[in-house]
């Protein structure tokens, strides 16, 4: 008689249910296990053994063969365990077979019998409930597998609990949901003096989750402005947690008893390889672009991870999802994430400063960051100069606005993207619009086109930078709470979107008729300059010194360019 008992089988966030059939049969004593197992579920055969012998079950002197199918999925994880412990307590007659049946199963053994939390336990009950079936785990994932609420969770600690709760003895109460208290905000925006424009770009892109790229010198508050961010971020919402979970599950880093409400906020190293940050390895484990999804990928020193790495991002970022190619498989990831890129300008990173600039100036700034790629760079909606704070500055009191005056904002300009996307499945920020849903949401007014229409040529503006500009002109106007996306909005979110800063250059080098410009006064203003560029009266600039080198190659007027 074969015996039946069913697990599952993970491929990327997806559970395959498996069916572990156990026969006892004549012949030499034994125990295999087949079905394209790994050495872990291979060595399962040793951990049930001992752990039924703790509970003084002896296996009887015959063949015991455990077949996981189907035959060609790879099984690997500890996690078989308990699933083969039940098709065999079954075979023995221990446990009833239709009992076994009704159960999806996953858990590690120890050798006495307890039961040790795996890997996997929220998409698993995902599975059983699609299947109609409970789901059998251990003590410790019994929370968080509790969140899918479709199906009973059965959390037990030990295997010895398992056999009296199936034969009656002892039930076992379901488990419960657990959730993770919101963790206070240790870090306030109000902590950071000056950068008021820094600020502001970073509120746009939490409200519409944008992507947003820090450039300045060494010391001038990039990461510190990047780690205030998960304060002014709203929580997940019941589906966003769901689907996080998901992730961190496979990836075991639900270690608290449940789920969170927080916004995963990931921040790699830039030694950090393609597999820890697009996801890779031996098992296909999710990266840090996935670990971040619905949350915040912060990549420090931007120009300075693998060109390689960097690159593979541009997929992932226009999708939302990474696949994992495999000889024997294709895995799948979620990875809808807000990137937040800092670097500096260029090596020294003192490049705006002739003071401190070294010998290269302005060709080192040309050669770092042309290590970001134009079709990258392309990609990001908001791009920011962070400009050195003084030391007057410094000395001040902290007196701008707290985290939560903006938080509230950013959660109003979020509560209205949820109603209008409400009827558009897979998008919930502006970011996310496209097409002719992006044309309806955003529908500037006559005067608004037009200067979007005059920024676009004067900028050459990418078809993608064009998108861009108007999803974040849609943003400027839901903080603003008005239905109508009007001038100024759009003059705003043309201000964040610089020319490319890899290109090193700017498009006015020369003077009319190809003649090089002639040199400033020093009275004229960063205005005057931007008038050059085709940009707004109201645009936002800051004096600009005649005397010095150039920067960013912009030979304009004589002047150090700030719309690079």
């Amino acid at each position: 008689m074969v015996s039946r008992a069913y697990t599952v089988a993970f491929q990327g966030v997806d559970a395959r249910i498996v069916e572990v059939q156990c026969a006892v049969t004549a012949g030499l004593p034994g125990f295999s296990i087949v079905g394209l197992a790994n050495k872990a579920v291979s060595e399962a055969r040793d951990r049930v053994r001992t752990a039924l012998s703790a509970l003084a079950i002896a296996l009887p002197s015959k063949r015991i063969t455990v077949n996981l199918s189907p035959a060609d999925l790879p099984k690997e994880g500890s996690h078989f365990d308990l699933p083969i412990a039940l098709a065999l307590l079954s075979a023995l007659d221990i446990l009833p077979d239709d009992i076994t049946q009704n159960v999806v199963a996953l858990g590690e053994l120890s050798l006495d019998g307890t039961l040790m939390p795996v890997v996997g336990a929220l998409p698993a009950a995902m599975a059983a409930a699609a299947e109609d079936r409970s789901l059998l785990c251990p003590a410790g994932s019994g929370a968080e597998a509790a969140w899918v609420g479709k199906t009973q969770v059965i959390a037990a600690a030990n295997l010895g609990d398992v056999v009296r709760h199936y034969t009656g003895q002892v039930p076992i109460a379901p488990a419960e949901p657990g959730e993770v208290p919101l963790a206070l905000a240790g870090r306030d925006l109000r902590e950071v003096k000056g950068q008021e424009r820094a600020k502001r770009a970073l509120e746009i892109a939490a409200a519409g989750r944008h992507h947003l790229m820090l450039v300045g010198t060494p010391g001038s508050g990039k990461s510190m402005l990047a780690a205030r961010l998960p304060g002014i971020l709203p929580p997940l919402t019941a589906g966003e947690a769901l689907e996080t979970s998901m992730i961190h599950s496979l990836a075991g880093l639900l270690d608290e008893g449940g789920i969170s409400r927080s916004r995963p906020f990931r921040e790699p190293h830039h030694t950090a390889s393609m597999a820890a940050i697009i996801g890779g390895g031996r098992q296909a484990r999710p990266g840090e672009a996935s670990l971040a999804h619905n949350g915040v990928l912060f990549m420090d020193e931007f120009p300075e991870f693998n060109r390689t790495v960097l690159e593979t991002l541009r997929q992932p970022i226009e999708t939302g999802e990474v696949m994992i190619a495999r000889a024997n498989a294709h895995v799948k990831y979620p990875c809808r994430f807000m990137l937040v890129a800092a670097a500096n300008p260029c090596k020294c990173g003192y490049l705006p400063d002739p003071a401190r600039a070294c010998a290269r100036v302005p060709a080192c700034g040309e050669d770092y960051l042309g290590r970001i790629s134009g079709p990258l760079m392309d990609r990001f909606d908001l791009r920011v100069d962070v400009p050195p704070v003084s030391y007057s500055d410094l000395n001040l009191p902290a007196n701008g606005e707290t985290s939560a005056e903006v938080a509230a904002r950013v959660a109003a300009a979020r509560a209205l993207q949820s109603t209008r996307y409400a009827p558009h499945d897979g998008i919930s920020a502006n970011a996310d619009a496209a097409g002719d849903l992006l044309e309806t949401v955003v529908s500037p007014d006559a005067e608004a086109r037009a200067l979007l229409l005059r920024a676009a040529e004067r900028f050459s503006l990418s078809a993608r930078g064009y998108h861009r500009v108007m999803r974040v002109a849609r943003t400027i106007a839901d903080l603003a709470g008005e239905p109508e996306v009007r001038r100024p909005h759009m003059a705003e979110a043309i201000s964040f979107r610089l020319p490319d800063p890899a290109a090193g250059h700017c498009s006015n080098r020369r003077g009319p008729q190809g003649s090089a410009a002639p040199r400033a006064s020093g009275s004229e203003t960063a205005a005057r300059h931007a008038a050059g560029h085709g940009a707004p009266a109201n645009w936002p600039t800051r004096p600009l010194r005649a005397d010095g080198p150039p920067i960013g190659g912009c030979h304009r007027a004589g002047f150090r360019c700030h719309l690079r």
